[in-house]
């Protein structure tokens, strides 16, 4: 059902992704500070998903999942039909709702279902999975915008309406499962967990660098068009599809600290030479190695699980993305008139928060448990 679902997510918000750029340039007629504030406004429901754990007094967390995912396939299908400024704000915070409230419960639920020796496999399953319909979704965007020639209006509904459908699905072909623990409904905030805390704040800084400036710099700077953004996403796509399984078993046996420290060096390197990339082809390379990096983040999930009460998985979930997303809450807007300045100001700053979190995963142990968070 996990995987099912995160397929069902990653269609959605696939299909609204490989179109943003170019809608808002080509559609809305957006700059770096709109694509900003715009990204912003996506992340305020992360910033907020902390409040999933007073919703879970009224519905259970599976049941909230797919109401989340039914908002992400709503938000997206209705998208393309308003092609301005203040509609392009309003569908993008209710596709954006879905998808945060969805991603804390899929957190949750994977944590407290999957096994700790087996979570880094399993989760890299349901990557895996994902990326299956990622792949789906941005083949169907290449295919119906260069060889369909359908607009923009018609490849977001099909890509919304397809996590409706599952959403359907779902509901009627699976049963209520149970969590083997009860969880707490109450915030959690211990001190305890507070590199964890850390490396999830630092890691919403800078991957706000990737989501929104990246792909940003493909269509502003290199001129690549809808097909072949979607091409660049679908090669993503295909690498997790491929590795994000061995990824997975790759830091069960390597540990947590190495695949963070791996993780943390590359990107270093990436956003550093993001900042002087002048050739179209070298930044599609850089963009392709930027994304194999973030499969490592599994890493920092299967850390947490390891250093948690099992009752503290689910307000827990939900207190990490609000932390996650306190910084993307004010990145995209800041960087966004930084980008109108010097966009390499912007790179740069990126490069310096992957040393950041660089430094603080050297603090994990290598067997990480309750009472042994750090080394």
């Amino acid at each position: 059902m996990l995987m099912v679902m995160w397929a069902a997510m990653n269609f959605s918000f696939a299909a609204w992704q490989a179109l943003l750029n170019n809608f808002a340039i080509q559609r809305v007629g957006f700059t770096g500070a709109e694509i900003g504030i715009l990204q912003s406004i996506r992340e305020i429901p992360g910033f907020l998903a902390f409040a999933t754990v007073f919703v879970l007094f009224l519905v259970r967390e599976q049941t909230l999942a797919l109401m989340s995912l039914l908002l992400l396939g709503l938000g997206t299908a209705v998208t393309g039909l308003f092609a301005n400024e203040i509609g392009f704000y309003a569908t993008t915070l209710l596709m954006s709702i879905g998808f945060h409230y969805y991603e804390t419960m899929n957190q949750s639920l994977s944590l407290q279902w999957l096994d700790k020796k087996d979570a880094p496999h399993g989760l890299g399953r349901i990557i895996s999975a994902g990326s299956m319909a990622t792949i789906a979704a941005y083949g169907l965007v290449f295919i119906a915008w260069k060889w369909l020639r359908l607009d923009f209006v018609v490849i977001y509904a099909i890509g919304g309406l397809a996590s409706v459908a599952v959403v359907i699905f779902v509901w009627s072909a699976y049963p209520q499962f149970r969590a083997s623990v009860p969880q707490r409904r109450a915030l959690v905030l211990r001190s305890r967990y507070w590199l964890y805390y850390a490396l999830t704040f630092m890691a919403g800084a800078r991957r706000q660098i990737f989501v929104v400036f990246a792909g940003f710099m493909m269509v502003e700077r290199f001129g690549y068009s809808v097909a072949a953004i979607a091409t660049l996403f679908l090669a993503n796509a295909v690498f997790n599809m491929l590795f994000a399984p061995k990824i997975g078993a790759l830091i069960g046996h390597w540990g947590e600290r190495r695949a963070l420290t791996l993780e943390y060096a590359g990107l270093v390197v990436v956003f550093a030479m993001y900042a002087f990339v002048s050739n179209p082809w070298v930044a599609a390379g850089l963009y392709l190695l930027d994304h194999a990096f973030f499969a490592l983040a599994i890493a920092m999930k299967t850390y947490f699980q390891k250093i948690a009460d099992p009752g503290d998985i689910a307000p827990t979930a939900g207190v990490a993305f609000s932390i996650n997303h306190i910084a993307a809450i004010v990145i995209p807007v800041a960087f966004g008139f930084l980008w109108l300045i010097d966009p390499a100001i912007v790179f740069l700053s990126g490069a310096a928060m992957a040393g950041v979190s660089l430094v603080l995963a050297r603090l994990i142990p290598r067997h990480p448990a309750p009472g042994h968070e750090l080394i």
